[in-house]
């Protein structure tokens, strides 16, 4: 039988939408990058609705044209798909920026500041979503960042405690997963690269904050989490820091233990032992296999080769198959090659 196909997150942004992207290089290192993208909206004025709502229209289409099963939004209004989130949440300043020196020295930038306590405002993703699923028949998948991932990539001047914060942060985040819910979006996806960078602190109390990012969401929506094990600067780097390869089997019994549904992994980087699959034994597995740092187009055979050894592990009605994560780096020809190449590889098998 066929498998069903998703993508991650991003997609390339049309060209029509001119707001800043954190896929052109440098474009989130500095005060200037983070506050050209309000600069933007309010250059745009009126026009803004309009502008995202054809962008989206583009990338639905080009994913379903692509043979994708479950396509995202292409986060075409997102800056960053981090902060986006967090310009709609109260104790968050975009203002006054904190310098941060983060990744063990290897990266600094200057960041949003958290200055009071986290909550949730008026929800604004169901927009988001009901934009996006006008344009297609097949389910759309939003995605939100996790609360790890969010307290990684702002800066911290009110908390002081990680857990205290990720309790707030998935407090709110479960308000915006309720209201997606309620609007009748199936298909909720929480971005947590932070777990595989440093899964103790997910084991700590990482897993239970996405937990709570789900309480309450009813049984018919399917809870995904990605997982990310790192994201190059530029296409074709290959020298960027990656995850340790140990993370994903140090997390897998408690995420299969958790409430999520489905999990995003990474596999076409670095290949996995797949005996890495058996560790779930209930959980559902978006199997990445294609590489979003490599300007090469990975063949059908490939494809097929590598999903029938993960369905010697894992049954047909729990395996998905997609790209490694967000698609922003290949640019649009690029990601409609790789997107065909996926859909074919998964429909004959």
């Amino acid at each position: 039988m066929p498998l069903l196909t998703t993508t991650i997150g991003a997609y390339p942004k049309p060209e029509s939408v001119k707001v800043p992207d954190w896929f052109d290089p440098g474009a989130m290192d500095s005060s200037v990058a983070t506050t050209a993208y309000t600069t933007a909206l309010e250059r745009l004025g009126e026009e803004a609705e309009t502008i995202f709502t054809e962008g989206t229209r583009q990338v639905i289409e080009d994913q379903v044209s692509c043979g994708i099963d479950i396509p995202t939004d292409g986060e075409v209004r997102r800056e960053n798909y981090v902060h986006y989130h967090c310009r709609h949440l109260d104790g968050f300043d975009f203002e006054k920026l904190t310098h941060r020196v983060l990744r063990g020295g290897a990266y600094e930038t200057d960041l949003p500041t958290i200055r009071g306590p986290i909550a949730a405002r008026e929800s604004f993703l169901p927009h988001d979503w009901k934009v996006a699923q006008s344009f297609t028949e097949r389910p759309v998948k939003i995605t939100l960042p996790g609360p790890m991932t969010i307290a990684d990539t702002t800066a911290d001047e009110h908390y002081g405690d990680a857990r205290a914060l990720g309790q707030d942060l998935a407090a709110a985040l479960n308000a915006e997963v309720l209201a997606l819910a309620e609007a009748g979006c199936r298909h909720i996806q929480i971005d947590e690269p932070l777990f595989a960078r440093k899964p103790q602190a997910a084991l700590d109390y990482g897993l239970e904050h996405i937990d709570r990012c789900w309480q309450n969401v009813p049984d018919h929506v399917t809870k995904t989490m990605h997982m990310c094990c790192g994201y190059p600067n530029h296409l074709d780097q290959e020298d960027y820091a990656k995850a340790d390869p140990r993370a994903y089997f140090e997390l897998a019994e408690a995420v299969d233990a958790s409430r999520v549904d489905v999990v995003s992994i990474e596999d076409a980087h670095r290949h996995n032992d797949l005996s890495l699959l058996d560790c779930f034994r209930d959980t559902g597995v978006i199997f990445g296999v294609i590489a979003i740092a490599r300007s090469r187009v990975e063949s059908v055979a490939e494809l097929r080769e590598r999903l029938q050894a993960a369905l010697k592990h894992l049954p047909p009605e729990r395996l998905i198959a997609g790209p490694d994560c967000g698609l922003g780096h290949l640019g649009r020809d690029l990601a409609m090659q790789k997107l065909r190449v996926l859909s074919e590889a998964a429909r004959d098998l």
